[in-house]
Parts: structure tokens; C-alpha cells; sequence
């Protein structure tokens, strides 16, 4: 190798960690920012009436709880209403059994067969919302599990002044499996941090989340209802995104839900990583790019490799790691009070490793697996491929 280039990559590589620890001290400083904010007071006085939508598709192992955990809130009027597209779909026997137990709750199961566009789970949103009894509208996944209290909070939070939409943070409760606990490591220690990051970069958010979107429908018919967003593979990012651009706030929920994940291998974890990665590239194509800038410990093993005889090399390593199991810390046990991270932190360095892996895929191509169907991504919306 030429010798100006071995120093001009080696400069490279240096500087990328440099700034890798930056956007660690930036995350660290971003959760401990958010986890001192949730700590005031929040006014519970006026509870409006909620209606939850909740559409669904196949039956995943932990539904049944995760469904039941939505019935059981500690919260004076609301409604559940659970939109079903096939009237073969195995989610129907785990509703049956849901409101044979629960009879005096107000659920419904409604019938979405209309296909009005290429995202089905958004197709079904938009034939929900007219059976919707309520203005204020709460939307989340199907895995989402919740606390008595959720939404209380998250209600007292929307009805703040010029409120638009309320979102939620998640952390992931793993299979036994590798794949699954690399996936539960990711939400606690890259994914987290990535989005309390944005919020103070970008002085708010401008985005919402699949785990909690709360709003009303009047910001929503605003946007031009779910119809306008039927296409799209980020929807809970277009929904926040067109709420944030008619100047209405994002609202960081002080609410952390939870999600049970699937027993992934490891060509299932790639796979969805990768559509996660496609997510993302379409949504904020800028963003991902700066994800290079973030893989602190991938850089500083780099810089290692390339300079094992160099005491700044191993410094610069020292400081990187201890910055990554900061942020790590921070966002994982201060913000999600996640109690299974120190038993999988140890695998951080090689989780790190995959994201590049997967980072680098994600520019090669905008085909996905999702729900079983393959979709190209055009920018931003889902094409199906026949």
C-alpha cells in the first residue's frame, strides 16, 4: 500500500472515531437531558375520551398479553378496536378469547377488507378511524405491551399547548436466541440514542414512532387522513413528520413501552435489519447517511488495525469504548430501565460490527421482506414485487 494513502486512511479512520465519540457524549447528554425532563409534573386533570385503533395481521407468540395489557388501563373512558383484513386471520381466535374475559370493555373487531394502498397496516388505520367514536386517536403495533398508567400520560401529554402528536420510546424483551438478544441490544443501546440525538439536533422531534402515536383527528384530517400516507413503508414517520410540518409539536413520551421480540435466526435478524436500515434510508436518506459517523467502536478498531504499534491509536480505542458502553448505559438503564442489558452488553462490540454490515447493504438495493410479501422501496413508498 502507498504510504500517503496508509496515513491518509489512517487519519480517515482516526478522525470518524473522533467524531464517533462525539456523537456518544451527544447521546449521553441527550438521555440523561430526557430522563431529568420526565421527572416534573404532569397534569392528569382532564382525561378526554380515547379511541385505541389497533390493526392486525397474523397472530406473533406474546399477542394475547400484549392486546390484553391495552383493555386493562386505568383510565376512565375509552374504546378498543382492533381491524382485522381477513376473516381467516389467526388474530381472531386470540380476540375472541380477549373479550370473552373481558366482557364489560369496550372493544370491537372491525372489519378492514378494502385495499387502499400498498401498506395494509395503514389501509386498515384508514377504515378505523371513521368507526372511531373519539377525536383523540391512539395507534400502536400489535407487539406493544403497556402499563396501567400509559395512557393517562400520554393523553396529559397530547392536551399540552400545541401538542400535535405524542410518541413513545421502546425497549425490546429478547427470545433465547442470539439473533433476538442482538435485536433487544440494538433498541437499547443504537436505536434509542439515535432518536434522543435527533431531538436535541433538530430542537424537537419531527418524526413519530410505531410503539405509541397519539394525536387528534381533526391534526390528522389536516394531513389529509391515512389515505394520504396508505403507500408509504414509514408511516408512523410520515404521520409525525406531516403533523410537525403544519407547526404542531412532537411529543416525547415520559411513557416506555415495551415489545416482546421474535425468536430470530440469524438470517432473520439480517433480514430485519436490513428492512429496518431500507426504512430509514427512505425516510431520512441524510440521516442514514451520517449513521457512518456513528459506528464509534467499528472505527476505532480500524484505527487500531492500522496503527497496532501507535499509543494514540490505543488511547483513542480506550476512550471510545468507554464513551459506547456510556451511551450504552445511559440510554439502556437511565432512559428505558431495560433490566436485561448488562447480561447482553458483552455482545455489544460484535452488534456494533453487524450494523456496519447491514449499513452497507442498505445502500445496495430497495427491495424488502414484510408480512411475508417482498416490496421494492420508491422513494419512500411501497412497491409491491409480483
Amino acid at each position: 500500500m502507498h504510504l500517503g494513502f496508509f496515513h491518509i486512511l489512517i487519519t480517515v479512520s482516526a478522525a470518524a472515531t473522533v467524531a464517533g465519540i462525539g456523537y456518544c457524549l451527544l447521546s449521553i447528554w441527550a438521555g440523561v437531558r430526557f430522563a431529568l425532563q420526565r421527572n416534573g409534573p404532569i397534569s392528569t386533570a382532564e382525561l378526554a375520551p380515547v379511541s385505541i385503533l389497533k390493526p392486525l395481521k397474523g397472530a406473533d407468540p406474546q399477542m394475547y398479553e400484549a392486546l390484553r395489557s391495552h383493555c386493562l388501563l386505568d383510565y376512565p373512558d375509552y374504546e378498543v378496536l382492533f381491524g382485522i383484513s381477513d376473516a381467516d386471520d389467526p388474530a381472531i381466535p386470540v380476540l375472541e378469547k380477549l373479550i370473552d374475559e373481558l366482557p364489560e370493555r369496550r372493544m370491537r373487531v372491525v372489519q378492514c377488507d378494502k385495499e387502499l394502498g400498498a401498506n395494509g397496516k395503514v389501509s386498515s388505520l384508514a377504515q378505523l378511524v371513521p368507526v372511531a367514536t373519539h377525536e383523540i386517536l391512539l395507534v400502536n403495533d400489535s407487539d406493544i405491551r403497556v402499563q396501567p398508567d400509559y395512557l393517562r400520560t400520554v393523553v396529559a401529554e397530547l392536551q399540552r399547548p400545541n401538542t400535535g402528536l405524542v410518541t413513545c420510546l421502546y425497549r425490546g424483551t429478547p427470545a433465547a436466541t442470539p439473533g433476538s438478544k442482538l435485536e433487544a441490544l440494538g433498541i437499547s443501546t443504537d436505536f434509542v440514542p439515535g432518536v434522543l440525538a435527533a431531538r436535541v439536533m433538530e430542537r424537537g422531534l419531527h418524526f413519530g414512532l410505531g410503539s405509541t402515536l397519539a394525536f387528534r383527528k381533526s391534526d390528522l384530517d389536516a394531513i389529509g387522513g391515512f389515505r394520504a400516507i396508505a403507500d408509504y413503508l414509514a408511516d408512523d414517520y410520515e404521520l409525525g413528520r406531516r403533523i410537525a410540518e403544519k407547526g404542531r409539536r412532537i411529543e416525547l413520551s415520559r411513557s416506555v413501552v415495551e415489545t416482546h421480540l421474535p425468536a430470530y435466526d440469524a438470517a432473520g435478524f439480517f433480514r430485519h435489519q436490513l428492512r429496518w436500515a431500507r426504512t430509514i434510508r427512505a425516510a431520512r436518506p441524510a440521516g442514514y447517511a451520517g449513521l457512518l459517523l456513528t459506528f464509534t467502536l467499528p472505527w476505532a478498531g480500524l484505527t487500531l488495525a492500522l496503527a497496532p504499534h501507535a499509543f494514540s491509536a490505543w488511547a483513542l480505542a480506550g476512550v471510545a469504548l468507554v464513551a459506547r458502553l456510556s451511551s450504552a448505559l445511559v440510554s439502556g438503564k437511565l432512559v428505558l430501565h431495560d433490566e436485561l442489558l448488562l447480561r447482553s452488553l458483552w455482545l455489544l462490540p460484535l452488534r456494533d460490527l453487524l450494523a456496519v454490515a447491514v449499513w452497507m447493504t442498505g445502500w445496495a438495493g430497495r427491495r424488502i421482506i414484510w408480512r411475508g410479501l417482498e416490496f421494492e422501496i420508491d422513494h419512500g413508498k411501497l412497491k409491491p414485487v409480483d
